[in-house]
């Protein structure tokens, strides 16, 4: 609702969502060759390291939502530079479904049994531990039971409606840093 109590247009919210950066990740499930599935998603992050838990929002009309729910079990991988194209494919939008999927990129079986990419910037293999739901999806929470990482890779992300890697960043600033309080986003640029 806005403000004046009108709904708030879809369209707009969309449009404003789209100038939100966001890391692009691969969520598969499946033990099984043929019992694959996975789909492409902005909305993976981390919840807790106590226990070690990650988040994630899946539409219940993929594929995936309920072969997460009937496994149990689940893998986010995050995605480098040279993953727009498998991004492209588990998003759907080069007609290739299910298990045929998985023809592309390099995977193994997580210990859970769910599909891990093999040169992910980052993949957390998990048990599914808990499940809200909302109007159009769920939100996963996936306890942890291995992970794997590529410090050398550069992350994909997603932003205004395309695919890009955070190289303009050209110093880091930490929380601890006391410069980072004098920066200003001209510095970068």
């Amino acid at each position: 609702m806005t403000v004046d109590g009108s709904p708030l247009d879809a369209k707009d919210f969309k449009q404003a969502m789209r100038q939100c950066a966001g890391a692009v990740a691969l969520v598969t499930v499946g033990a099984e060759h043929g019992k694959r599935t996975g789909l492409t998603v902005t909305s993976a992050c981390s919840l807790s390291d106590k226990p070690p838990s990650l988040i994630v929002c899946v539409n219940r009309n993929a594929s995936a939502h309920a072969r997460i729910r009937e496994e149990g079990a689940f893998a986010i991988n995050f995605l480098h530079e040279d993953h727009a194209m498998l991004a492209l494919t588990f998003s759907g939008q080069k007609g290739v479904n299910g298990d045929d999927r998985f023809a592309f990129g390099q995977w193994t079986r997580g210990i859970t049994g769910a599909p891990v990419l093999t040169d992910a910037v980052a993949a957390f293999d998990c048990v599914l531990a808990q499940e809200f739901e909302t109007t159009t999806h769920s939100i996963f929470v996936g306890e942890v039971r291995s992970v794997s990482h590529g410090a050398e890779s550069t992350p994909l992300i997603y932003l205004r409606s395309s695919f890009h890697t955070p190289r303009e960043m050209r110093g880091t600033v930490t929380v601890g840093d006391l410069d980072s309080r004098h920066l200003s986003w001209s510095d970068f640029s």
